[in-house]
């Protein structure tokens, strides 16, 4: 069966659904600012949308990773409290792309040039409130879990 995954804002949560029976649900933390589909808004895209790519693979729990390279650094609670308002983006990315033109696809709301992912976040990260940059934040281990579950081209709903 095709996996599809549903992020709700108002419940900061993920859910893998599969042939419609949930099969794995947890808390995500998406955009301090809200829903929203402009560039630059730093708001989390509604719609329907695609993992295009996944990034990370293998990499040990807590690696750093920027301009979706892996860093060779782990963040740790000490590397964490020294920049808590870092939108640090660890462990696996899954990298998505909007499916509606116009909406969150292409031009000025093009969630894949606006590099929206699905990444890992440090354990001392509230995941139950919104406080991200416009991505979605999970767990570390959950980032594994969905990397290793969803292949690249599963559906993923962003609902208010």
């Amino acid at each position: 069966m095709v996996k599809q995954v549903i992020i709700n804002l108002a419940k900061q949560e993920l859910c893998v659904l599969d042939a419609d029976e949930l099969y794995f649900k947890c808390q995500a933390s998406t955009a301090a600012k809200g829903p929203g589909n402009r560039i630059n808004s730093f708001c989390t895209p509604l719609g329907k949308h695609i993992i295009r790519a996944k990034i990370g693979d293998g990499l040990p729990i807590g690696s750093v990773l920027k301009g979706r390279r892996a860093t060779g650094k782990l963040c740790t609670k000490d590397s964490y409290l020294r920049e808590p308002d870092k939108d640090w983006i660890l462990t696996r990315i899954l990298w998505l792309s909007g499916c509606q033109p116009g909406y969150n696809r292409l031009g000025e709301v093009d969630t894949m040039q606006r590099y929206i992912y699905i990444h890992g976040s440090p354990n001392e990260v509230d995941l139950t409130q919104p406080q991200s940059q416009g991505c979605v934040r999970v767990a570390n281990d959950d980032v594994i879990k969905l990397f290793d579950l969803l292949p690249v081209a599963t559906p993923v709903e962003i609902k208010k």
